[in-house]
């Protein structure tokens, strides 16, 4: 079992930054794969950005250039820096674990971003 609880979402002007965070705990396992999706109203959840089981990045086209994700193992923590934010980017943003050997999702409560024109 894994737990993810996300933090720091916000209202934010067009343009500006936010950052997320996601601490996890429990079974969390090296060949875990970590990312953000969102779901805006009335739209499916999408990826935004996720470590690869390459240990690399993954950025949807929509956040490249202005979206970071990182993390820090020792507190076992995973970051999505928001700039440069636009209006479409508002929606709920959630964290994610895939559990490659278990073939399972972890979801964390998700968190609100919402970006004023």
């Amino acid at each position: 079992q894994v737990k993810l609880v996300e933090s720091g979402g916000g209202l934010v002007q067009a343009g500006g930054s936010l950052g997320l965070s996601c601490a996890l705990s429990g079974n969390i396992r090296s060949s875990d794969i970590m990312g953000w999706y969102r779901q805006a109203p009335g739209k499916q959840r999408e990826l935004v950005a996720k470590f690869t089981s390459s240990g690399s990045t993954y950025y949807a086209d929509s956040v490249k250039g202005r979206f970071t994700i990182s993390r820090d193992n020792a507190k076992n923590t995973v970051y999505l820096q928001m700039n440069n934010l636009k209006p479409e980017d508002t929606a709920v943003y959630y964290c994610n674990c895939f559990a490659w050997l278990l073939r399972r999702d972890y979801w964390g409560q998700g968190t609100q971003v919402t970006v004023s024109s």
